[in-house]
């Protein structure tokens, strides 16, 4: 595959990339550079989740060897649970994540506690502590913390280790939600000050809700692994999809960023009376017809739907042998 090729995947359904310099000039001079996400070990795998899967399966594509972090230690410092509950979940993501596509060959799982609690790595966090105001921190846990108003001391301790985490497994790209920029840049002013290199950061969209507000899971408001495809097909048929409006439709989201880039295609199927099936290649091609009224919502769910079942049988089959 060609540099431009590489790049083109690399970049695509990201918002933002620091620095796309520093990332053409890996692609130029390193054959096998180093990507990774970490993941706060999760019971529900939804759409959140599936959209950094499906860029690692992008990175795949362009070269990266991929590493996953279960960040079962940040799990605990973030109140998700107690550290046996918390691996048993890890383990399901492991499995979740290689049956959505991750090439299981090509990437290596790896758990925080393996190597967070080596004297190294911890006399990094105290170093790191030193250089970091208390403001920064508590703003760099805004986006992710589970207690905002009162924070605990380890949600201050989160945001050092989630970029010591980046410099102590090699990585060379590090990938996250935009929820994930304020570490990420955390990591690049501060990593170089103990001796380890700045990584470059890829951010991909926060996708919305299927309501049209911000995806949360006491709200239900997501399409998650576990969902039958009955369920499935009902949460999109009920969700918010307002015509004409693409910038903040969550069907438009699923449609370009998570079937287009693995299908390639999207087939809607219409009745003749209303200009029959239509097939959209690119996400352009999409947004035109969404905006113009062409394309009616009620199709594009009913098209939606379809494709999301068809990604998300093989983890319900793989992984709950149904």
């Amino acid at each position: 595959m060609d540099l431009e090729r590489r790049l083109e995947i690399v970049k695509r359904n990201s918002v933002e990339i620091v620095t796309e310099n520093e990332l053409l000039e890996l692609l130029e001079t390193k054959e096998k550079p180093r990507a990774y996400v970490g993941y706060e070990p999760s019971g529900e795998i939804h759409l959140g989740h599936i959209m950094t899967v499906q860029k690692l399966i992008d990175l795949q594509m362009a070269g990266f060897e991929i590493v996953v972090l279960l960040a079962d230690l940040h799990a605990y410092l973030n109140e998700k649970g107690d550290f046996d509950e918390i691996r048993k979940i890890a383990e399901f993501n492991r499995r979740a994540f290689v049956a959505l596509g991750l090439d299981e060959g090509k990437a290596k799982f790896v758990l925080g506690s393996d190597f967070q609690l080596e004297s190294d790595y911890m006399l990094d966090v105290l170093k790191l502590s030193r250089m970091t105001t208390l403001n920064r921190a508590r703003r760099s846990m805004d986006e992710i913390s589970r207690r905002k108003e009162d924070p605990m001391v380890s949600q201050m301790i989160y945001p050092l280790m989630q970029a010591l985490d980046i410099a102590h497994l090699g990585i060379d790209l590090a990938v996250g939600g935009t929820d994930q920029r304020k570490i990420h840049m955390l990591a690049r002013d501060n990593l170089p000050k103990l001796g380890y290199k700045a990584p470059i950061c890829l951010h991909t969209p926060i996708l919305l809700g299927l309501d049209g507000e911000k995806m949360s899971s006491s709200k239900g408001n997501y399409v998650s692994v576990r969902d039958s495809a009955e369920v499935i097909e009902r949460k999109i048929m009920k969700a918010y999809c307002p015509a004409r409006d693409t910038d903040n439709n969550p069907i438009v989201q699923i449609a370009i960023h998570h079937i287009l880039p693995r299908f390639n295609v999207l087939k809607v199927e219409r009745d003749q009376r209303y200009g029959g099936d239509v097939t959209y290649e690119s996400p352009e091609q999409l947004i035109e017809d969404f905006k113009s009224g062409e394309l009616h919502p009620l199709d594009l769910k009913r098209a939606v739907a379809k494709y999301l079942n068809k990604i998300i049988e093989n983890v319900r089959v793989k992984i709950e042998g149904r």
